[in-house]
């Protein structure tokens, strides 16, 4: 749900409007009766448990290093900085 307020309305009433956005309300702060501002919740990552991202990455094929590096190498050649 979108709610338009005045510039006004956001300066005395700040605490409530930021509450509002906080539990997901979305605003439009107008000036002298034009748009300036949108006011919108800030999405928060979402937090992976470590012992889920074991799981799905149990599920992958192990990677081959040395075989990644010799494709690459063919690739794009073996000058490397690091010798």
């Amino acid at each position: 749900m979108t709610r338009t307020i005045t510039q006004r309305e956001l300066r005395n009433d700040s605490a409530a409007i930021m509450r509002a956005v906080e539990q997901g309300a979305t605003m439009i702060v107008t000036r002298n009766g034009a748009p300036v501002a949108e006011l919108r919740p800030v999405r928060r990552r979402a937090l992976v448990p470590t012992a889920e991202l074991r799981r799905a990455f149990a599920r992958c094929p192990a990677v081959d290093f040395r075989a990644m590096r010799a494709e690459a190498d063919a690739f794009f050649g073996e000058d490397r900085i690091d010798g």
